[in-house]
């Protein structure tokens, strides 16, 4: 079985096990990390994900991967909340962060920058608009974004 493969069945019974606990899942990646197999789940939820809430879907996740057995070697399940600079992935993510301040990076200079830090002011299916502390505004195309996650001031 390929990694593309356990990295699709691990998603499904992680988004199973989120919902179930309240959480939502935000990311399911599973990694060779310096020669160790590592599954990843990152959950979140509206009012904060607690060390319980990763306990739980990760005792609950653990038992159906063992009952499912379709990682065919040892790995490491790590479960953990995304954290304050989680990565902007999906158009709820944008949504719920709309006003919020960003760090963008893109593949390609978009007015000689590659780097771009303010509030997302706005997006859509074809472009993200920041604006910078200075009021200066860029609209980046999406096809040019590597990255974008949150940055607030802590």
């Amino acid at each position: 079985m390929g990694q593309a493969s356990i990295q699709e069945q691990a998603t499904d019974l992680a988004e199973r096990v989120a919902r179930r606990e309240g959480c939502e899942l935000v990311e399911c990646d599973y990694v060779n990390h310096s020669g160790s197999w590592r599954l990843r789940v990152f959950i979140d939820k509206e009012d904060g994900v607690t060390l319980d809430n990763c306990s739980a879907v990760s005792k609950q996740l653990s038992v159906l991967l063992d009952v499912e057995d379709f990682i065919p070697h040892s790995y490491h399940l790590e479960v953990s909340s995304p954290g304050l600079f989680r990565t902007l992935q999906d158009k709820r993510d944008f949504e719920r962060s709309i006003g919020e301040r960003v760090k963008v990076k893109t593949f390609a200079p978009q007015r000689g920058r590659r780097r771009f830090h303010g509030i997302l002011d706005g997006f859509d299916d074809d472009s993200l608009t920041v604006r910078e502390p200075d009021g200066e505004v860029f609209e980046i195309p999406m096809e040019r974004v590597a990255s974008i996650r949150l940055d607030p001031e802590v």
